[in-house]
């Protein structure tokens, strides 16, 4: 049977491409692969799926593993959706280091000879790997950055949605003003600023003659949280190679002892959780005074929303270490809490952080604005600036727990 040219063509092109695989950064920690990796492997499994479907492709689902000793967890990472696993097991790689581990994420994923093993029909043609994925937290942003510059191709930060599309795009530079046709695109997603929108992040090849260059892999640090790991099964089968790195040079940082530093906000086990928003802009440092003594009274964890911790305020160095900080955001770009009390002080409501608070069993929130989406989520909604709502609270309180105490007596 003779099939058409623009078929042969089609086949032959998809023969020929430079770019396959998802590659998944894993970390790991005492012995253990942290959530987030899971994570990553469920949403890279459920798009390869779809991918592999669409495009009559057979691309794979790869874990990318480095540390001491880490044979044990590769046939786990199989069960959570990894086609094959790769690992580097060196002494030097015990501990994460970002300048030893760039280079050997980058040994690997430019490395044609492993992908024989996972894939042999696209191993003559293979460049890099298509897409590449990393966690959002403190290791993963820093080496998602190197190794993508490495790569020479763009990163998308803190994403938490991910589509693979073909995409018809003009642009004035990338494509000279014509439409063009991009295909197997990426899509990420991440909270805009305000956190009620959503931010689109393409990485796109130039096809402009003029500037033409290739942009690969497409990658991206992944929000921890914001996609669900597949359900374990240890039926699936997988490859796993055992890949040598090379390491030529003495580190220029050894690790000689590590210890972990306990979480100092602990949002599973607090009841009351008080968060606040931009409605602290008229005066930031005095309004968070009133909401740490209002939180004190309660005995409340303090949160806050994404935009705060971008720290678009002024405030005192003391404040701003203390509240301003990404590990008090709540929402799909932080903590997902479930306390028996939350009160959300001069916050609107965007769909991310709501996202992150709606298993609260009380909502009480403080707003100006009768209209804003928090109001929806709440069980009871006080009209007022907080300047003037938080210091009559805080005065019945007060005089709640000395007639207590005066009763106790």
């Amino acid at each position: 049977m003779k099939m058409s040219n623009s078929i042969n063509q089609e086949i032959g092109t998809r023969r020929d491409e430079k770019y396959r695989h998802i590659y998944v950064v894993i970390e790991h920690f005492e012995g253990q692969v942290v959530p987030v990796s899971l994570e990553m492997l469920g949403e890279a499994r459920r798009l390869m799926d779809d991918f592999n479907q669409k495009y009559q492709l057979r691309e794979k689902v790869v874990a990318v593993l480095l540390g001491s000793d880490v044979r044990k967890l590769c046939d786990e990472l199989v069960t959570y959706g990894a086609d094959a696993v790769i690992y580097a097991n060196h002494d030097e790689l015990k501990y994460p280091r970002n300048d030893i581990d760039t280079r050997v994420i980058v040994q690997i994923a430019m490395d044609a000879k492993i992908t024989k093993e996972i894939e042999p029909e696209y191993a003559g043609t293979f460049v890099k790997p298509r897409y590449m994925f990393f966690a959002a937290d403190n290791i993963g942003r820093h080496l998602s950055s190197t190794v993508l510059a490495d790569l020479e191709s763009g990163l998308a930060s803190d994403i938490n949605k991910l589509v693979i599309s073909d995409l018809d795009i003009r642009h004035e530079h990338k494509t000279k003003g014509q439409t063009v046709r991009y295909e197997k695109i990426l899509e990420m997603y991440r909270p805009d600023f305000s956190g009620f929108l959503w931010t689109t992040i393409l990485c796109l090849d130039n096809k402009n003659p003029e500037i033409q260059r290739e942009y690969h892999p497409q990658g991206c640090s992944i929000i921890p949280g914001a996609f669900k790991p597949i359900d374990k099964d240890d039926s699936r089968d997988g490859t796993v190679v055992e890949y040598s790195p090379k390491i030529d040079q003495e580190p220029k940082i050894k690790i000689i002892k590590r210890s972990v530093i306990e979480k100092t906000i602990d949002y599973e086990t607090c009841k009351i959780v008080v968060s606040m928003g931009r409605g602290i802009k008229d005066n930031p440092e005095q309004n968070i005074k009133l909401i740490e003594e209002f939180a004190e009274l309660l005995g409340a964890e303090i949160g806050i929303t994404l935009p705060l911790s971008k720290k678009p305020y002024q405030v005192s160095q003391s404040m701003d270490s203390k509240y301003m900080s990404p590990d008090r955001v709540i929402g799909t770009s932080g903590s997902k809490i479930s306390p028996t009390l939350y009160v959300a002080i001069g916050l609107s409501g965007a769909v991310q952080h709501i996202a992150g608070m709606k298993e609260s069993e009380i909502v009480i929130s403080i707003n100006i604005d009768e209209n804003s989406p928090i109001v929806d989520e709440s069980d009871i909604f006080i009209k007022g600036r907080m300047e003037d709502v938080i210091p009559k609270l805080v005065e019945k309180i007060k005089d709640q727990m000395q007639a207590i105490s005066v009763r106790s007596t």
